[in-house]
């Protein structure tokens, strides 16, 4: 069972946080351009994968709480740092890219005019939401303090 979940986790992580990044971070381009489709697109792509990241976090609950075949322990408990660190950056960059990012497309493809005055923002939104999630990966990689 453990092989499984690690497997869907790595998947899922792959196939939502990547998508979920790359359109964060990559959204300003429409807004440079004041393309509202384009605008949309992006808006629709990080609305869809913040809320697919959940079942990434949903996996890794399951997965920290299996045994471990190599140690025959315990994976993790929510107590780790490198468990309760990550799940907080993870609300963080969610956060962002739900709460910044989304309203700030939204309003933007309804109004091109805006839009060029929303690049900083979603830029910068963007960006964080790319580190953060790259923070988390070496969060998951090195586990600090086990």
């Amino acid at each position: 069972m453990f092989k499984v979940l690690l497997a869907l986790h790595i998947l899922t992580a792959v196939f939502a946080i990547g998508p979920l990044v790359h359109a964060a971070t990559t959204a300003s381009r429409g807004l440079r351009l004041g393309d509202a489709a384009a605008i949309r697109t992006s808006a629709r792509m990080c609305k869809i994968y913040s809320a697919a990241s959940v079942v990434v976090v949903i996996l890794g609950f399951g997965l920290m709480s299996a045994t471990s075949p190599y140690t025959h322990e315990k994976v993790a408990d929510v107590g780790d740092v490198w468990i309760w660190l990550s799940l907080l950056l993870w609300l963080v960059a969610a956060g962002l890219a739900f709460l910044v990012v989304v309203p700030a497309l939204d309003k933007a493809a309804e109004n091109t005019e805006a839009a060029r005055s929303m690049v900083g923002r979603v830029a910068a939104a963007g960006g964080i939401v790319g580190i953060l999630f790259a923070v988390i990966v070496f969060l998951m990689v090195y586990r600090p303090g086990s």
